[in-house]
């Protein structure tokens, strides 16, 4: 559903880069690039403990109210009720019936401030764990976990597909969002869940022919490389070698290869399509997949979009969740649903709720998170916490300890520590297990 009644913003226009473009500026890749590594000799399964996460961003600041901590019966709660779950005792929105079913694989911290009431700040902590600050960049959660997690530090075969990739409506290409840890690890857009562009060998090029113009222009890279080596010809060595590499898995890509029921189960909507896909990747060996799913931003109207919003969401997020529960991948996968921030307790004059982050919730699940807790608690308006007060840069940390990193370990970024997280910050304890 189109959102027609947000309060338009510049940050809500995203320019995206093209793939394979305006990565070469930039330093960090890998000596040589993928080499032999990418070849499909050594594309090898997953190990079955290999840690991945899926991040659900609900743009435009999901209504914690008529989703995770419902206010039934008071003057902020609006018109839904809230229904049990599968955990005894845990209520939340009856928007979502299905996504109730599965609480008890699910945890929801309720007790979120971020301080922030504006989409790109509150979008930033969120994903960044940090604010951000003049002349520093901070590389986004999926580029922190693809490069804590990449196969050089856990000694998993490279399958050469990128650590980081992100579903969302509109085009695809490659962000700029790996900061100090380097392009190989900068997340690539798949735009509207489509395959990456040009990923697909021309009919007109035989197999043989491909590969003998590929083993030439590795020679010739590799002999410039020797006398005139470069960051920048890394980076492309690289990206050459990863686009070889997708085009030999592009099948990762195709749900046709899902069976009838399977793609039922996730719905037809392009929404259903991207939860699916997302399952798909993290089988396949991509360490962090994020899914958008816009609308949010409800100033009017706050309680028919959320229905229809919801209504889209709830039936492929159970699936997702019950798919990875029932392939025991859901120990090894966390989830995390989250928002810029939440809505506003007051109802304006449009029926609208407004931009509200200081009491709101999250929701994870899988890995080491504790399944069926509840963290914090807000006011019976929901117009404060009351108990456990967290923040972005918590939860940052927390994401990372749900997958076995220790977040206070810094990354060795030409011989400085950087911190992976906030180092005055420490996760949410009583939720990893």
């Amino acid at each position: 559903m189109k959102c027609r009644y947000a309060c338009h913003s510049p940050e809500h226009q995203i320019a995206r880069r093209q793939f394979l473009g305006g990565l070469a500026a930039g330093a960090g890749a890998v000596v040589g690039g993928l080499g032999v590594m990418a070849r499909p000799a050594v594309a090898q399964q997953l190990a079955k403990d290999q840690k991945r996460v899926i991040v659900i961003f609900m743009s435009g600041g999901l209504s914690q109210f008529e989703s995770w901590d419902p206010k039934p019966k008071t003057d902020t709660g609006g018109p839904f009720r809230a229904i049990p779950t599968s955990v005894p005792g845990t209520h939340i929105c009856e928007l979502l019936p299905m996504t109730a079913q599965q609480m008890h694989r699910l945890a929801i911290v309720r007790s979120v401030n971020n301080n922030t009431n504006g989409h790109d700040r509150g979008r930033y902590r969120m994903e960044h764990g940090r604010d951000r600050r003049p002349g520093v960049k901070l590389p986004h959660l999926g580029v922190v976990a693809a490069r804590a997690l990449a196969p050089e530090s856990t000694g998993l075969p490279d399958n050469g597909l990128p650590g980081h990739i992100r579903i969302a409506n509109g085009g695809g290409g490659r962000s700029n969002d790996s900061a100090y840890l380097g392009p190989k690890y900068a997340s690539m857009v798949l735009g509207n869940g489509n395959p990456p562009k040009n990923s697909a060998r021309p009919k007109s090029l035989t197999e043989a022919a491909d590969l003998s113009r590929n083993e030439f222009r590795r020679q010739a890279s590799d002999r410039f490389t020797a006398r005139r080596r470069t960051a920048e010809t890394d980076a492309y060595t690289h990206n050459y070698e990863q686009a070889l590499q997708l085009m030999r898995q592009r099948h990762i890509f195709d749900m046709s290869q899902e069976p009838a029921n399977v793609q039922e189960r996730y719905g037809k909507s392009n929404l259903g399509r991207h939860f699916l896909l997302a399952r798909r990747l993290v089988e396949n060996g991509i360490t962090c997949v994020q899914v958008s799913h816009a609308g949010y931003d409800t100033h009017n109207e706050n309680f028919n979009f959320h229905l229809e919003q919801l209504g889209e969401f709830d039936r492929p997020f159970s699936a997702l969740v019950s798919d990875l529960g029932d392939r025991g991948l859901l120990e090894s996968t966390l989830i995390v649903v989250m928002s810029e921030f939440g809505r506003s307790p007051k109802i304006n004059r449009k029926y609208g709720r407004d931009h509200w982050g200081k009491s709101w919730s999250v929701v994870l699940g899988g890995g080491r998170i504790q399944p069926g807790a509840v963290i914090g608690k807000t006011n019976k308006n929901g117009t404060a916490v009351t108990d456990r007060e967290v923040d972005h840069a918590q939860l940052f940390h927390t994401y990372l300890q749900g997958i076995s990193l220790d977040s206070h370990v810094p990354f060795d970024i030409g011989s400085r520590p950087v911190p992976m997280a906030d180092p005055a910050c420490e996760g949410i304890q009583e939720l990893i297990v």
